[in-house]
């Protein structure tokens, strides 16, 4: 098996919402904020290289959305699924598989792009297969008033149209050592992959804990559905990955993607951090 970092660009969030209660003069330390009080974050991919399976988890936002709608995240930086994909030596037609953690924007909207005369939108990975689950997508497509601009219909409907899309349930092994949990704080059933590599365990934290700077159990996001539940999630997921020396791939933190934790005096903290291609 091979892992593959893949940066499919950058884009920036209000401080506040990220870091709910918790005070600026806290969360700034860790994740500066600019004068629009926006920080930044990344959209960082997982690829998964096993036998002539190729598994991408996330996509980012995507391109074919207007102007007006990127100009309310501030999309930066370079990279896009196809550059990243080519520094691999891979192209989107090599996808076979494709997990989405979650239905928000900046996590499935690169799953469907424009057709060349922006007629009709298509699969942007058309040989691969589509992973969510019936719990979330049920969710997602008929959105409560509080998530609903998460949740866009050009993102999502287009992929069961196609007749790509299956359904993954809690602990089934995609391929061996490729596993799924579920958390339910943040939206309901988002999905985690616990994936065995050389003889560790890396888990795809997704939003549960979205930025290194997210690590302590109270710093919970504004945009969390179910706040308390994201709390007891996370204890019980940190204190699981301290015991266990599990590494935690972080989606959308902008310069970590990776670390161990361990427990402390003041609760579960960050014990190494480190670039995925430096496991040895």
């Amino acid at each position: 098996m091979k892992l593959y970092s893949i940066n499919t660009g950058n884009f920036k969030l209000d401080g506040g919402a990220m870091f709910g209660v918790v005070p600026k003069s806290i969360w700034n330390r860790t994740n500066p904020a600019d004068s629009n009080n926006m920080i930044d974050m990344a959209m960082r991919a997982l690829l998964v290289e096993e036998g002539n399976r190729l598994i991408l988890i996330d996509n980012g936002m995507g391109t074919k959305q207007d102007a007006k709608f990127f100009s309310y995240y501030f999309p930066f930086g370079e990279d896009t699924v196809e550059k990243s994909l080519a520094k691999h030596g891979f192209t989107p037609d090599d996808i076979s598989d494709v997990v989405l953690s979650h239905l928000h924007f900046d996590h499935c909207g690169g799953s469907i792009k424009w057709n060349p005369d922006r007629t009709k939108l298509d699969v942007s990975f058309r040989n691969a297969t589509y992973w969510s689950n019936e719990r979330q997508w049920n969710w997602a497509i008929k959105p409560n008033v509080r998530e609903g601009a998460s949740f866009l219909k050009e993102n999502i409907l287009p992929i069961q149209e196609s007749g790509h899309l299956k359904w993954a349930t809690e602990g089934m092994e995609l391929l061996p050592g490729f596993s799924f949990m579920f958390s339910n704080g943040h939206t309901e059933a988002m999905m985690h992959p616990r994936i065995k590599y050389k003889g560790k365990t890396i888990v795809y934290v997704a939003d549960l804990i979205p930025t290194t700077g997210h690590i302590p159990v109270p710093y919970i996001m504004g945009y969390d559905t179910r706040p308390l539940l994201t709390l007891d999630e996370k204890a019980k997921f940190l204190n699981k990955a301290a015991e266990e020396d599990d590494i935690l791939f972080f989606e959308h933190d902008p310069k970590i993607e990776c670390c161990t934790v361990q427990k402390t005096e003041k609760g579960v903290r960050i014990k190494d951090h480190f670039s995925l291609s430096n496991l040895s």
